[in-house]
Formats: C-alpha cells, sequence, structure tokens
C-alpha cells in the first residue's frame, strides 16, 4: 500500500483529475471521493510520510504543504476519513487534527471543495487552511 505524492502547485489539476474520473465512472453522483486534511505539527516529514506510505492505498493521492498533508482518498466517504484518522492516531500515538470533505456533497469544483474544506478545518481544528486560496487560484 503507499498513497501517490503530487506537488501543492497540482492540488486543484489533481482534484479537477479526480472529478472528471469519478462524473465518468458514478452515474449516481454519489460520495466519489473525499478530500482529507491532516495537520502533522510536531511529527518529522520523514516519519510521517514513510508511515503514510504503510496506511494509504495506491489509489490514494498526498500533497504536501508545509506541516499539513492532504489526502484525495477515491471511494471514501467522511466516516472512511474517520477510519483514517484513527489509524494515524495509533500509528503516532498522538491525536491528529484533521478535517474532511466529499465531492460532490461539499463542492462541485476544487474551488467550492477548498472552500468547504477551509471552513471544516476552522470549525473542527481551529486551523486557517489560507494556503487553499492560492492553490484554488493557480492554472492549471
Amino acid at each position: 500500500m503507499s498513497g501517490v505524492m503530487f506537488s501543492f502547485y497540482n492540488f486543484a489539476s489533481l482534484i479537477d483529475l479526480n472529478i472528471g474520473i469519478s462524473d465518468r465512472l458514478d452515474e449516481n453522483r454519489s460520495e466519489s471521493f473525499s478530500i482529507m486534511f491532516c495537520d502533522f505539527s510536531g511529527i518529522s516529514q520523514p516519519l510521517v510520510e514513510a508511515n503514510l506510505k504503510m496506511l494509504l492505498r495506491t489509489s490514494d493521492s498526498i500533497v504536501h504543504y508545509e506541516h499539513y498533508y492532504f489526502f484525495v482518498m477515491p471511494y471514501t466517504d467522511k466516516y472512511g476519513c474517520g477510519m483514517v484518522e484513527k489509524m494515524m492516531e495509533e500509528l503516532f500515538a498522538k491525536p491528529i487534527s484533521s478535517a474532511a470533505v466529499c465531492y460532490p456533497s461539499n463542492g462541485e469544483n476544487p474551488s467550492e471543495l477548498f472552500e468547504s474544506l477551509h471552513a471544516e478545518a476552522k470549525k473542527v481544528t481551529g486551523i486557517d487552511l489560507d494556503c487553499l486560496y492560492s492553490a484554488a487560484n493557480r492554472e492549471p
């Protein structure tokens, strides 16, 4: 098992790709994929990345920005994100601040999804993800 790492610069394009795949494969438009945010402050980046490779599926995408990590997880709903969060907390033996949103229920495009994730992270964790605004405004 291993997630695939993408540049923060390509985050919006990665979301566009997942939207396109979801729309092509899922006529019901159910929660096709989730974007999960995790704050790994206080844990070294090499340790985080080594352990994520054991935890995530090859279909999952990882976007890294400073000590924040974002995961795009196909066919995963908020309940599934909660399970991933629990596994991370067990793995690192400490609480992990996280928040998640789902396509299409929380947004129809990268900008809407980033806005929803920003609001959810602020509400649940108190963390302000202003970095998502720059990701949403990048040209593909």
